[in-house]
C-alpha cells in the first residue's frame, strides 16, 4: 500500500512508527523542526524513509497514495491534493470539533475555563477542519494542567487510536457530519497577544499563564515582564 504521511513533531514520528512496521511503501512530508521538537526528519533518517521539507502538491506527490495522513502538519492541504487520493485523506485536530477550529485549541480551550478538551480524527475537506469526523474522544483539563502537558497527554491518548483510524479511512468509512452546533474558530498567533488583562479575574489569569506555558508560543506577559505562574504576577503588581 502507498501511503504519505504529512506530520511534525512527536505524534507525527509515532504515525511513521505504525506505518513503517505495517510494511507500507511511505513516503513524508514535514517541517524543519527546533530542538525541543521531536525530529521528524531524523526519525525518517533513521528508517530510511524518504521525505520531503517542501509543502505537499499534486506536482510533487511520488506516487499515486492510497491514503494520506495528515499529523500535526502545518500546511493546509490544497483541493487537488485532496482529490488525487479519492477521498482517502485524514487530519488530526486537537480538539472537539467543532469547537475550536483553527490553532491553539488547546491553550484557547484552558483560557476559556472548559472543564474538557479532546481530539478528533475527520476527513479533509476543501473547508478546514470541517470533514466528517472519524472517531473523537474526550479528556479532562485538570486544574493543575499547563499548555505542554495538556498537549502531550492529547496527542499520546490520540495516537493510541491511529491505527484504527486508519484502518476506517482505508475501508472506506465514511465517518458522521460535524454538527454546526457550537462550532468556533480561532486564527493563528498567541492568544490575546501573550498579554495578560488586569481586569481578569485571578481563575483566568491563573488558566491564561498556564495555557501559555508551551512552547513555541511565548509565556504570558504584563508589558514586558514575563509571568510563568500567578505569584510572579501578584508579586509585580
Amino acid at each position: 500500500m502507498n501511503v504519505i504521511l504529512c506530520g511534525y513533531n512527536w505524534a507525527g514520528c509515532k504515525a511513521l512508527e505504525f506505518l513503517v512496521k505495517q510494511k507500507f511503501n511511505v513516503y513524508v512530508f514535514t517541517h524543519s523542526n527546533p530542538d525541543y521538537v521531536n525530529s521528524l526528519v531524523d526519525y525518517c533518517e533513521k528508517l530510511g524513509v524518504k521525505y520531503s521539507l517542501e509543502k505537499i502538491t499534486n506536482n510533487n506527490i511520488p506516487f499515486k497514495p492510497d491514503v494520506i495522513c495528515s499529523i500535526y502538519y502545518r500546511y493546509i492541504i490544497d483541493v487537488d491534493v485532496i482529490k488525487c487520493v479519492n477521498g482517502k485523506i485524514f487530519n488530526l485536530h486537537p480538539s472537539l470539533l467543532p469547537k475550536y477550529k483553527g490553532c491553539s485549541s488547546l491553550s484557547w480551550a484552558m483560557i476559556n475555563g472548559e472543564i474538557e478538551c479532546g481530539f478528533t480524527f475527520h476527513y479533509i475537506e476543501p473547508k478546514v477542519d470541517n470533514g466528517n469526523i472519524i472517531i473523537q474522544k474526550k479528556i479532562s483539563i485538570e486544574d493543575f494542567d499547563t499548555g505542554s502537558s495538556l498537549y502531550l497527554k492529547v496527542m499520546f491518548y490520540a495516537m493510541e487510536y491511529f491505527n484504527k483510524v486508519f484502518s476506517l479511512v482505508n475501508k472506506g468509512d465514511l465517518g458522521v457530519r460535524q454538527s454546526d452546533l457550537g462550532a468556533s474558530y480561532y486564527r493563528r498567533g498567541a492568544p490575546f497577544n501573550g498579554q495578560i488583562d488586569i481586569n481578569w479575574d485571578d481563575n483566568k489569569k491563573d488558566r491564561f499563564i498556564r495555557a501559555m506555558n508551551y512552547q513555541p508560543l511565548p509565556p504570558a506577559k504584563i508589558g514586558e515582564k514575563e509571568i510563568r505562574i500567578l505569584k510572579d504576577l501578584k508579586n509585580h503588581q
